[in-house]
């Protein structure tokens, strides 16, 4: 399957994107799918996950309460809508898919398939 991430920019401290996560080669409804994000000069890091199957979602405490991870499935679609941001929020977002295993990854090793990544630039 084959990844593409979209919809990153600047925005002001406080704002919000939505990132897009498109999927072809493949029928994306049937993986798990994550976002990373990474920093510059830092490691990169689990944001969020969503399953293929309930819908189930995981966050990072980091964004927890502030970024939304969701799926269409009928659109090979999944995003990230991102709340309340912050300069730290700053970074590279990756999306990545992989198999359905009994629970979400949450590191890299995990997922085998990624996406180019979409930079997110949060002014204060």
């Amino acid at each position: 399957v084959q990844l593409q991430a979209s919809g990153g920019g600047l925005v002001q401290a406080g704002g919000s994107l939505r990132l897009s996560c498109g999927a072809s080669g493949r029928t994306f409804s049937a993986y798990d799918v994550g976002w990373f994000r990474q920093a510059t000069g830092k490691e990169r890091e689990f944001v969020a996950a969503i399953s293929w199957g309930t819908g189930s979602t995981y966050y990072a405490d980091s964004v927890k309460g502030r970024f939304t991870i969701s799926r269409d499935n009928a659109k090979n679609t999944v995003y990230l809508q991102m709340n309340s941001l912050k300069p730290e929020d700053t970074a590279v977002y990756y999306c990545a898919a992989d198999p359905p295993r009994p629970r979400l990854g949450v590191l890299s090793d995990e997922y085998h398939y990624w996406g180019r990544g979409t930079l997110v630039t949060v002014s204060s």
